[in-house]
């Protein structure tokens, strides 16, 4: 359904934050909170149990902390979108978090309209960053894929990675090529496969390196 309504799982180990979260987002007329967890073990598992759109995720944690988190949403098979909400602002701190597959990283103190609004913008498909953390991802030493792969690209999965470096959703690709979603769905699993990324939040930031960019 069209107006159906974005849930959430929120993954903090402070009581007090995760209840600032709920009261706030509860408010939001397209948003839901449907679990909370405290740690990353319990938020995998809450994640199987309510399948949640978006989860919102604390990386420093007792226990099992939240990259244990993404790497176990990742083995679940999960679709949840993982917004980072982290006080940890060391920016080396989001290049691991960011290629275990979280899709944005935003800190604590941002505007809470601003979370709602990133909210949304993961929850469609795009990759959120806050600046800093985009040029500590940019300038990682390590980085997956290498510049001789883009020759194993088709000139149509060229456009689709360009896109994807914009932001854009399947859907908005599909709208802006005059595709199917299936096929731009294809595509990026094919841009994946032979650039030996893990995902989109991947190839936007490899399109970015190697000036694959619109």
């Amino acid at each position: 359904m069209a107006d159906r309504k974005i849930r959430v799982l929120l993954v903090d180990d402070h009581q007090v934050v995760r209840r600032g979260l709920r009261t706030f987002l509860e408010v939001q007329d397209d948003i839901e909170v449907v679990g909370e967890a405290a740690d990353g073990d319990e938020g995998v598992a809450r994640a199987g149990e309510l399948h949640p759109d978006v989860v919102l995720m604390d990386l420093k944690m007792p226990g099992s902390d939240g990259l244990d988190a993404l790497r176990g949403l990742r083995e679940l098979g999960s679709a949840a979108r993982v917004l980072v909400v982290t006080s940890f602002t060391e920016q080396r701190t989001a290049v691991p978090a960011l290629r275990a597959g979280a899709a944005g990283y935003v800190y604590k103190d941002v505007d809470p309209d601003a979370l709602a609004a990133a909210i949304r913008s993961v929850h469609a498909g795009h990759v959120l960053l806050q600046p800093e953390v985009a040029r500590a991802l940019l300038t990682d030493q390590n980085p997956p894929g290498g510049p001789g792969r883009v020759g194993a690209l088709t000139d149509r999965e060229r456009e689709v990675l360009c896109l994807i470096s914009d932001g854009r959703s399947n859907r908005e690709i599909a709208r802006a090529l005059v595709l199917s979603e299936k096929t731009v769905k294809t595509h990026v699993s094919n841009i994946l496969m032979k650039l030996d990324l893990s995902d989109r939040t991947q190839a936007a930031l490899w399109a970015v390196r190697h000036g694959l960019t619109s």
